[in-house]
C-alpha cells in the first residue's frame, strides 16, 4: 500500500522555521558584544573567541552533516543539527565565564547545517511546482532570522537577565524538533557506504586554518607568523585535501561536481554575497548608534538599531516568491544577477544617504531585496546541476561559501572602520569616510557577483531536474 504524500505546506512552513531560528541564534550575541568582557570577566580578545567559535563550527559542520545527510538520511542529520543547538544554548545559558561559553557557542554552530538539509529535503519532497518558492523562502531564512533576531535579542539584552537570551534560543530548537518530528518525512533519496573520515578531517583542518586567521587577524596582526603561518597551513592542507577528494571513492565533496561550471560559479558569487551581507549588518548598526555630536552618527539606541534593520528581514521573506517567478519564468541567472545589482544599488544610496534614520533604513530594505533575490536563485542554480544523491553536500558546501564571505567581510569592514577613524574626545571613532569607504567595498563586492554571475549557463531550465548521477552514486532508497 503506498504511504500517503507529506503535505507540502507544513514541511516548508517547519523548515524555514528551522532555518529562522538557526539565524536567530547566530544574531544572538551581537547586542551583548560590548558587554562580553565584563559579563565573562575576560579580555575583549577573548571575549571574541564567543563569535568566532560559532563561526568555525558552523563552516566546518556545513559540508560534513550535508554529506552525513545525503548518506544516511536528511531528516535524522537535520534533527541531530537542532539537537545541537538546543545543548549548545543551555550550555551558554548556565555559563557565567568564558569557557563554557565558548563550548556552547560552538555546540550552536553546528546547527549551521539546518538551512542547506532543509533545502535538500524540499527537492525530495515537494511537487515540482511547489519547489521553486519553498526553496526561495528556506535559503533566505538566513537573512530573514539575522534581520528579525537583532531588535529582539536586543530588546531582552536591555530588559532582562543575559542568560535569558540563550534559554529563548533553547527553547525555540525545542519547539522545531517537535515539529520536525511530527510534520517532516525522513527523505527516501539517500545510500549509505563509507563515510570519508580523512576528507572531513582534511577539510576541518584546512577551514580552521583558514577562518582563523581570517577573522583574528586584525587582533594578530595580518604580518604576524601566526596570521600568515595559518593562511600557509590552510593553503597546503586544502591543496593535500583536495588530492585525496579526487582519488578516494565516495569522497566528502565531489571535487570533480564542484568544478563543474555552474556550480563553481555560483559558488564563488555566494562568497561575495555572503560578503555584502554581512558588510550591511558590521556598518549600519555602528552609524546608528554613533553619537549625534560626531556630526554624521544618528545617536540612536541598540534597540532602535534594532528595529531600523528588523524591516530589511520582512523585506527578504516577501522578496523570495518574487524571485521564485523570477527563476521560473527566465532561470535562476537572472534573479542571480538582479540580486547582485540592486545590492550594489543599495550600498551605492549608502554613499550618499546617511543623515537621517528613515535613510538607513531604505538602505537596509533595499539591500535586503537583493539579498533575497540571490540567496533564493542560488539553491535553484546548484540542484540542477548535480546529482540527486548529493544536494546535502552541494547545498553544504553552498552555505560554506557564503560563511566564507561574511568571516572576509567582517576582517576587512573591521580593518576599514578602525583605522580610518576620527578623534572625538578621548576616543577614536570610525570616521564619515570611513563609513563611505565600507559601502564603496560592499558595492564594488555586489558588482563582482554581478560579473561572476554573468558568465554562468543561460538556459532557462523548466523545474529543477537533476544532474546526471556519477557512476557509483548511492541511488534513492524506497520510493513514491
Amino acid at each position: 500500500m503506498t504511504a500517503h504524500p507529506p503535505r507540502s505546506g507544513p514541511v516548508v512552513a517547519v523548515l524555514a522555521f528551522g532555518g529562522i531560528v538557526v539565524s536567530l541564534m547566530q544574531t544572538l550575541v551581537v547586542p551583548l558584544i560590548p558587554d562580553l568582557p565584563a559579563l565573562l570577566d575576560t579580555s575583549a580578545s577573548d571575549a571574541s573567541w564567543a563569535i568566532t567559535a560559532t563561526l568555525l563550527a558552523g563552516a566546518v559542520a556545513t559540508p560534513v552533516l550535508g554529506r552525513l545527510g545525503d548518506m544516511y538520511g536528511k531528516r535524522r542529520t537535520l534533527l541531530i543539527s537542532l539537537a545541537m543547538l538546543v545543548i549548545g544554548s543551555v550550555v551558554c545559558a548556565l555559563s557565567d565565564t568564558l569557557t563554557p561559553m565558548i563550548v556552547g557557542r560552538a555546540l550552536q554552530g553546528f546547527s549551521a547545517g539546518v538551512i542547506p538539509l532543509g533545502i535538500s529535503i524540499m527537492r525530495d519532497e515537494l511537487p515540482a511546482e511547489r519547489l521553486g518558492s519553498a526553496m526561495a523562502l528556506m535559503s533566505s531564512s538566513l537573512g530573514v532570522g539575522g534581520a528579525l533576531g537583532l531588535p529582539g535579542a536586543a530588546a531582552l539584552a536591555e530588559h532582562a537577565d543575559w542568560h535569558v537570551l540563550f534559554w529563548v534560543s533553547a527553547s525555540l530548537g525545542t519547539v522545531v524538533i517537535a515539529l520536525v518530528l511530527a510534520l517532516v518525512p525522513e527523505s527516501p533519496v539517500h545510500g549509505g557506504g563509507r563515510f570519508d573520515l580523512v576528507g572531513a578531517l582534511g577539510l576541518s583542518a584546512g577551514l580552521l586554518c583558514l577562518l582563523l586567521a581570517i577573522s583574528k587577524g586584525a587582533d594578530w596582526g595580518w604580518g604576524s607568523g601566526v596570521t600568515t603561518g595559518l593562511f600557509a597551513a590552510a593553503v597546503v592542507v586544502l591543496f593535500l585535501w583536495s588530492r585525496w577528494e579526487l582519488r578516494v571513492s565516495g569522497p566528502l565533496v565531489d571535487l570533480r561536481t564542484t568544478m563543474r561550471r555552474q556550480v563553481l560559479l555560483t559558488n564563488l558569487a555566494s562568497i561575495v554575497i555572503g560578503f555584502a551581507m554581512f558588510g550591511m549588518s558590521l556598518v549600519l548598526p555602528q552609524l546608528l548608534q554613533m553619537p549625534s555630536a560626531t556630526g554624521y552618527g544618528l545617536g540612536q539606541s541598540m534597540m532602535t538599531a534594532g528595529l531600523c534593520l528588523g524591516p530589511s528581514g520582512l523585506v527578504m521573506m516577501a522578496i523570495s516568491p518574487v524571485s521564485a517567478r523570477i527563476t521560473g519564468t527566465w532561470g535562476p541567472k537572472v534573479s542571480l544577477m538582479l540580486g547582485a545589482g540592486v545590492i550594489a544599488a543599495g550600498y551605492g544610496m549608502g554613499v550618499f544617504l546617511m543623515d537621517a534614520v528613515w535613510q538607513i533604513v531604505v538602505i537596509s530594505c533595499v539591500i535586503g531585496a537583493g539579498i533575497g533575490l540571490a540567496y533564493s536563485a542560488m539553491p535553484a542554480l546548484i540542484m540542477s546541476a548535480v546529482p540527486v544523491s548529493e544536494t546535502g553536500a552541494a547545498n553544504g558546501l553552498n552555505t560554506l561559501m557564503r560563511s566564507i564571505g561574511t568571516s572576509t567581510a567582517s576582517a576587512v569592514v573591521g580593518v576599514v572602520l578602525a583605522h580610518m577613524t576620527t578623534a572625538f574626545g578621548p576616543v577614536e571613532l570610525p570616521s564619515l569616510d570611513g563609513f563611505r569607504t565600507a559601502f564603496v567595498i560592499g558595492g564594488s563586492g555586489a558588482l563582482l557577483a554581478l560579473a561572476v554571475a554573468s558568465l554562468l549557463p543561460g538556459r532557462r531550465p523548466d523545474r529543477l531536474t537533476a544532474a546526471p548521477e556519477r557512476p557509483g552514486a548511492p541511488q534513492p532508497v524506497g520510493g513514491r
